[in-house]
Order: structure tokens, then C-alpha cells, then sequence
């Protein structure tokens, strides 16, 4: 990696880090409008001898596609910037199937293409007598398609699902993602597909050996995808609050898809991290403090301060170290 120039504060966040693995919908654009700061603060890495990846569940376009995106929003991209999930699907499924075995696809012409990239054949139909189902995000996947992985499962074939994230961000709000069609052909199968993207490690681990990153960051707006995902890889992990999940979710999260950051947006990268000091019981971020009481989060500060919230994570985590599920406490703001 470059060295950082001299633009690059030492105190500013992204100056701990070699690189950033970013996630796409809800970090950086949502639906095809760019999220405001999102580009700007993406633009300044390079020049700050930061390395950018992009790590992405969509399978409904190529990285060729997506960097393409990017590159029209202002973004720098180049193609091998881009690790889908999509790669990862035809990875997997090389791994496990003989070169040339018939795959149904059941997601875009981008999911196809990967597929046949991984020396396999893709169909279109279980008269065709695949011996495996890959499984993406499509806008335009209807009850037909679900119905011909359902058949294909069903018989026995083995199945792949380049991810299952249950919502996605558009630019009207919150839509259903391929994880609520994986769910469709699991009610009417009873079997579960594997996974091929986030939150598995690979994918990250691929990021980061592309752009020779010792020290990656991982950003991301979902706790159970991005930041379990970066977790699970061994990289520290921030979660920004322009996508699904909430300061308030993220306070409940369990112990595997807790960040080590919490960001209002990219252009936090640039600047300095509040320090969180334990003392007296509690937990102090910058003027906010907040302490656990019987189950209670008691804060000292505003709602609107991510300060606030960065004091009641750490006391909340501090209290429950080990929660294999979302632990939802009560909160009493206090003001300051």
C-alpha cells in the first residue's frame, strides 16, 4: 500500500487502516442516487494511500456493471475493485460440482455469466436436469422461477444462495431482498440453501488479498451481513447509519455483529474517533456518559448525539458480553 500523504491527519480515523472494504446499497448509493457525502469522502482514500474494495451481495449485475455504476455516480472504481457475490456463488459451486455441470440459475443474466466464468453451464429450466441451483437477488425473478428451483431443490440438487439479506435499500426505503425469495423456495422445499456471500469470511478475505490490505476496515449498514461478515474475517468493522440498520438495533446487537465503529456516514472516515474512556461505573464519549442499572441503560445526553449512543454501546456490551441473540435494554435518557 501507498505510505499517507500529508493531507492525511493522524488523528483521523481512516489513518489507522490500509484499506477500506465497503459495502454498496445503504453505505455508498441507495437504489441509483449516491449517498450524500458517500462519493466525496471515497474520492479522498486514494490520495490518503488508502485502498478501496467494494463487497457487495448484489448478484443482479456484474462488477464490470457495478464498477460501470459507480464510475457514473463519481465514484472511483475500477472492474477488479468489485468482489460480488455472485463470484463467490460460482467459486463455491466450481469447488463442489465436475467443469461443465448444469446449474439452474435463478437470479439475472450477471449471476449466469458468473457461473459460466467458473467453467460451469448455466440453464433456465429443471427440464434441463440441473444438478444444482444458484440462487440471487433479481427485481425481475417471478412466482415461475421460484416454482423451477423448487422442483430442482426439491428432487434433491444441490443449492446455492449468493446471500440471504431479508431487505434492501432503494431510494423510496426498505424493499424485500433475495433472502425473502431464498425464503419462498425454503418454505416450499424444507431444505436450506448454502451461502456463498456476506456474512461469510471468504468474501472479505478476497477483498483484502486483492488490494494486499494488512490492516482493512470493513463498512457496511447491516449488522447481519457487513459487519457479522467483517467479524467473522478477523477485520475491524464499522457500521454507518445511512442504510437498514439503526443506532438502536445496533445497541441490541449480539456479540458476533457488534462494530467496532459507529459512523453517521463515510465522511466520519476522515475525522477524528471519540475516544470512549470507562470510569466510575461507566462509559464516557466525548460529553455523553451512560451506565447499566438493573437492566437499564441510563444515559447522560441527547438522542441525537452519536456520542450518546457510542457510551450506551459500550456500557450496554460491557454488561452483556456474551448475548447469542439481540438483547433489547431499556433506555432513560437523562440530558445533559
Amino acid at each position: 500500500m501507498a505510505e499517507k500523504t500529508a493531507g492525511m491527519t493522524e488523528s483521523a480515523l481512516i489513518s489507522s487502516f490500509d484499506a477500506i472494504l465497503s459495502d454498496l446499497d445503504g453505505v455508498v448509493y441507495a437504489g441509483p442516487h449516491a449517498i450524500p457525502g458517500a462519493v466525496e469522502s471515497l474520492r479522498r482514500l486514494e490520495p490518503a494511500g488508502v485502498g478501496l474494495g467494494y463487497v457487495t451481495n448484489n448478484a443482479s449485475r456484474t462488477p464490470a456493471q457495478v464498477a460501470e455504476h459507480l464510475r457514473e455516480l463519481g465514484a472511483p472504481a475500477e472492474d477488479h475493485q468489485v468482489v460480488s457475490s455472485s463470484q463467490a456463488a460460482g467459486e463455491l459451486l466450481a469447488s463442489l460440482l465436475p467443469p461443465g455441470a448444469r446449474v439452474l440459475i435463478t437470479g439475472s443474466a450477471a449471476l449466469a455469466q458468473e457461473i459460466e466464468l467458473a467453467g460451469l453451464t448455466p440453464v433456465h429450466s429443471a427440464a434441463d436436469q440441473p444438478v444444482a441451483v444458484v440462487q440471487g437477488f433479481n427485481p425481475e425473478i417471478a412466482w415461475k422461477d421460484l416454482a423451477e428451483a423448487s422442483y430442482v431443490v426439491a428432487a434433491g440438487a444441490l443449492w446455492v444462495a449468493t446471500n440471504t439479506d431479508m431487505s434492501i435499500p432503494q431510494a423510496r426505503g426498505i424493499a424485500p431482498g433475495n433472502g425473502t425469495l431464498v425464503a419462498a423456495v425454503a418454505a416450499a422445499t424444507g431444505k436450506l440453501p448454502q451461502v456463498a456471500g456476506k456474512p461469510e469470511a471468504p468474501l472479505f478475505h478476497v477483498a483484502a488479498k486483492r488490494l494486499q490490505a494488512e490492516r482493512p476496515l470493513v463498512v457496511g449498514d447491516r449488522l447481519d451481513t457487513d459487519i457479522l461478515g467483517g467479524n467473522r474475517a478477523g477485520f475491524a468493522t464499522a457500521a454507518v447509519l445511512t442504510g437498514v440498520d439503526t443506532p438502536f438495533s445496533i445497541l441490541a446487537a449480539r456479540t458476533a455483529e457488534r462494530p467496532g465503529y459507529l459512523l453517521a456516514d463515510l465522511r466520519a472516515l476522515f475525522e477524528p474517533y471519540p475516544a470512549i474512556v470507562q470510569n466510575d461505573g461507566g462509559f464516557r464519549c466525548g460529553l455523553a456518559t451512560a451506565r447499566v442499572l438493573d437492566g437499564t441503560v441510563q444515559i447522560s445526553g441527547t438522542e441525537d448525539s452519536l456520542d450518546s449512543w457510542r457510551a450506551a454501546c459500550s456500557a450496554w456490551w460491557d454488561a452483556t458480553p456474551e448475548a447469542a441473540a439481540p438483547t433489547t435494554p431499556q433506555l432513560e435518557w437523562l440530558g445533559h
